[in-house]
């Protein structure tokens, strides 16, 4: 049977059990990942390649740091200051977080920002004695808008530049995508506050908060430690093509570090290790991978374009790359996805004489809109297992705010880029 054929099969079953959770979604990845390599369409390398995929990494190595944050006590310390300047208002607080997230993403990795600031939120919810899994959905969220608004927020926005410009075209300013990141980071902010903040999932963590109740007091020496390793991380992953040190190593050397000082034991950095979503996101890259290398993605690509039919309108055409795009990157990298429709995308234009521009940035923003399924983007996954996420409050959350996104973008898109 034809590989691409196979891991659209292999992915159709993973996606019910995905939705259904009748095994966990640990091995639901990792069975999917095997389950090719069974088929042949992985390699046995490839099947497991995930497991020392960079941002797989980079998980483990903040994983360790934000133990080290709760251990020292930093984690709550920020929590009570920041409680006590913003008071215990969820939806305040909700859209104090996201704002800061959002200029973060902006300038810097989104996946660094969620992982930088999942313990403080943590802490943050404990104090005010809230629920977490809305502020945690929130922070995933607002790190994926908020990666549209510059050129470098996001890989599939360089890509989209990078792309313009290889086939002849002008390509994207750093600040142009801004156009339409900036309403669409507003757009996401407004829908947590008032539709995503009750459609999300309620709990309050009493353990965490006794913790902070009966606090014993902390060394502040070791809590200090804590902070400049923190800040010395948050530094280099900000300034990581200066200094030359990829993101995931500054996680670990981190990691090492916190060890090292004391601040968080081995066994301690051990159990701080969330493995549901080191596994899933391992399992769900070698099936990224097979998506595109298989050709199931250029598959998916041709039946849209069957059925958009050979002489569609251009807003047409805006509306299949956003949902084709959109839809792909659920499963597979969003990089993945936006390289796969971009070169079609222009062809398509260039065939019914229309700009490629609005084309492309559809293209590329859709790709960002990654809300709808815990593997759809790092940030995603880094949420699941501090907010006890299950699969389906992914879909119910962030499938209206995908079509609210594309709807927006319909509209704004080709007021600043005509067709």
């Amino acid at each position: 049977m034809d590989p691409a054929v196979l891991t659209l099969l292999v992915l159709a079953v993973a996606s019910f059990f995905f939705a259904t959770e009748i095994i966990p979604l640990a091995v639901t990845a990792m069975g999917a990942a095997i389950a090719l390599g069974l088929l042949g369409v992985l390699t046995p390398a490839q099947v497991f390649a995930g497991l020392s995929n960079s941002t797989v990494v980079l998980f483990a190595g903040m994983f360790v740091v934000g133990a080290a944050m709760f251990q020292t006590g930093l984690a709550q310390k920020i929590g009570i200051a920041v409680v006590r300047r913003a008071g215990s208002d969820e939806r305040k607080l909700m859209l104090a977080l996201m704002v800061i997230t959002v200029m973060l993403s902006s300038i810097s990795s989104n996946t660094a920002t969620v992982a930088c600031l999942i313990p403080v939120v943590i802490q943050i919810c404990a104090v005010a004695r809230i629920s977490a899994p809305p502020q945690l959905m929130a922070l995933a969220i607002a790190a994926n808008v908020g990666g549209t608004i510059t050129m470098i927020g996001t890989p599939p926005n360089i890509l989209m530049s990078a792309t313009l410009e290889t086939s002849g075209y002008p390509s994207f300013g750093f600040f142009e995508f801004a156009w339409i990141g900036i309403p669409l980071s507003i757009l996401g902010i407004l829908y947590m506050i008032f539709v995503g903040y009750k459609v999300c999932p309620h709990h309050i963590d009493r353990e965490n908060i006794d913790d902070i109740v009966s606090e014993a007091p902390k060394d502040k020496k070791k809590m200090l430690i804590c902070a400049v390793i923190l800040g010395c991380v948050v530094l280099a992953m900000a300034f990581e093509k200066t200094i030359h040190v990829p993101m995931h190593m500054s996680a670990i050397i981190g990691a090492l570090a916190c060890v090292l000082t004391g601040c968080v034991s081995e066994k301690q950095a051990y159990d701080g290790i969330d493995w549901t979503t080191i596994f899933l996101f391992a399992g769900m890259l070698p099936v990224a991978s097979a998506m595109d290398k298989s050709g199931a993605g250029a598959m998916i690509a041709g039946w849209v374009l069957d059925i958009i039919g050979s002489d569609p309108s251009p807003t047409v055409i805006m509306v299949a790359m956003f949902t084709l795009s959109c839809g792909l990157t659920q499963f597979m990298s969003n990089t993945a996805s936006a390289a796969l429709l971009a070169p079609i995308g222009i062809s398509i234009a260039a065939g019914i004489g229309v700009s490629p521009l609005p084309v492309l940035m559809a293209i590329g923003i859709a790709a960002s809109c990654a809300f709808t399924t815990p593997v759809a983007t790092p940030p995603n996954t880094l949420i699941l297992g501090p907010g006890k996420f299950h699969f389906m409050d992914y879909v119910k959350v962030g499938v209206p705010l995908a079509v609210l996104s594309m709807i927006l973008c319909v509209v704004v898109i080709p007021m600043v880029w005509p067709l």
